[in-house]
């Protein structure tokens, strides 16, 4: 990482979780390889709930439009 150390109350949100993260895994001493097992099952995951997501808003906004009344 060539960027310049900043306060952990500076950083950016997701280097904030990573650091919790990071945390939680060797706070409870969990193996490297599980943990990168794991973190594959959360990815995919997430990836689906963002997919559904944009299926939902995507759904909304067609209905919306076919239901706007043209003058």
């Amino acid at each position: 990482m060539s960027n310049p150390s900043i306060p952990l109350n500076e950083a950016s949100d997701e280097i904030k979780l990573a650091v919790d993260l990071i945390y939680l895994l060797e706070s409870h001493a969990i193996e490297p390889q599980l943990a990168l097992a794991a973190i594959e099952i959360v990815k995919r995951d997430l990836e689906h709930r963002l997919a559904d997501d944009a299926s939902i808003t995507t759904a909304r906004e067609d209905h919306q439009s076919s239901n706007v009344n043209p003058l």
